[in-house]
C-alpha cells in the first residue's frame, strides 16, 4: 500500500540501502530520493513490503523537483537476502496500482541496470528512456586545462552569483530533464547540502558574462567500502553562445586539477549516452564506464 514516508520508513530505507550497496557495489538510490526522504513532501510516498513484519523492500514514490510536469518517479530497493522472492515486482505492481499513479506518466530508475531491470521494466508496460553512463578516470590527468583567449576562473560566490549561474544553467540544459528550470529554490537547497563547498565551483567568465561554469563534489574515502577520494563533476555547462571554442574540455580538466587538488585520486561524472559528443571528450581525457544507470518511462493507463 501506498502511504506519507514515516521516520521508521527512511530507517528502514536507510537499513536495506546500506545491505544493497554492500552487496552490488554501489548506491541503489539516488540523491534526489535522499533529498525528499530528509524533507518529505504531502506528494512523497512509500511502498513497503515485510516478511514477519520486517521491512525486507521499499519503493519510494516523488513529485518533479520542478514543477511543470505531470510525473511520479519510482526507485526502489530490496534486501539482497530476499531478491528472489519477487519484492521488486510486488512493490512495484503496488505502486502502478494506486490511483494517483494510474493517472500520470511515471519514470522508473534502476542504478546498476541490466538485463533482468531490462525485462522486468518491460513486463510492466515501461520502455526505456534514459541511459546514464558513470564514467571515470583516475587522477591526476597528465595535462593542465588550455583555457581560450580571455577567459578567467574563479569560485561561485552565493548571493552573489546565484541568478546569473541559473540564467546560464538553464540556457545551457534547456534540453535536459534534469537540470533544466532550476529555480532560485532548487539552487538554495543543493547550497545547503553538507557536500556544497563553493570553492568547488569554478565559474569561467568572458569580461562580464559567465560563459561557463564546473561545478564539483568531493566523496571522501570511507573505508571498506570506498577506499578511495572521488571527486565528482556535479553539473558543468558552457552558455551556448561560447560553445565551440575549447571552454567545455578546459573546465572538465580544470574541475578534475581541482578536486585533485582536494585530495581526490578519482575522477567520476555521470553523461547521458545520448549525448555522443560528450561521451566523445570524456573518452578522449581516459574516462572509462563504471556503471549504467536506465530510467524507464511508462504513459498514463
Amino acid at each position: 500500500m501506498r502511504r506519507p514516508v514515516a521516520p521508521d520508513d527512511v530507517a528502514a530505507i536507510r537499513r536495506i540501502a546500506a545491505a544493497a550497496e554492500e552487496a552490488d557495489g554501489h548506491p541503489a538510490l539516488g540523491d534526489a530520493v535522499w533529498r525528499d526522504l530528509a524533507q518529505p513532501t504531502p506528494a512523497s510516498a512509500v511502498c513497503v513490503a515485510s516478511v514477519d513484519d520486517e521491512p525486507v523492500g521499499v519503493l519510494h514514490l516523488a513529485p518533479p523537483e520542478n514543477d511543470g510536469e505531470a510525473i511520479v518517479t519510482l526507485s526502489f530497493v530490496v534486501h539482497p537476502e530476499h531478491r528472489a522472492e519477487n519484492v521488486e515486482r510486488a512493490l512495484l505492481d503496488a505502486a502502478l496500482a494506486d490511483p494517483s499513479v494510474r493517472d500520470r506518466r511515471v519514470v522508473l530508475w534502476c542504478f546498476g541496470a541490466d538485463d533482468a531491470a531490462d525485462r522486468l521494466a518491460a513486463s510492466l508496460g515501461f520502455v526505456p528512456e534514459r541511459e546514464l553512463r558513470q564514467m571515470r578516470v583516475p587522477l591526476p590527468l597528465p595535462l593542465n586545462p588550455a583555457w581560450p583567449p580571455g577567459i578567467e576562473v574563479r569560485p561561485f560566490r552565493p548571493g552573489v552569483d546565484d541568478h546569473v549561474w541559473l540564467t546560464v544553467n538553464n540556457r545551457a540544459f534547456a534540453d535536459d530533464p534534469d537540470q533544466r528550470g532550476w529555480t532560485i529554490d532548487v539552487l538554495r537547497r543543493r547550497q545547503r547540502e553538507p557536500w556544497f563547498d563553493p570553492g568547488g565551483f569554478l565559474l569561467a567568465w568572458r569580461g562580464d558574462a559567465l560563459a561557463g561554469f564546473c561545478w564539483t563534489k568531493l566523496h571522501p574515502a570511507s573505508p571498506p567500502r570506498a577506499r578511495e577520494a572521488i571527486g565528482e563533476i556535479y553539473v558543468i555547462g558552457v552558455d551556448p553562445d561560447h560553445q565551440g571554442g575549447g571552454l567545455g574540455r578546459a573546465l572538465v580538466v580544470g574541475g578534475l586539477a581541482a578536486l585533485h587538488e582536494r585530495g581526490a585520486t578519482v575522477g567520476m561524472l555521470f553523461v547521458e549516452v545520448a549525448n555522443a559528443a560528450a561521451v566523445a571528450l570524456y573518452e578522449t581525457l581516459g574516462f572509462t564506464i563504471a556503471r549504467v544507470d536506465r530510467a524507464y518511462s511508462r504513459e498514463p493507463s
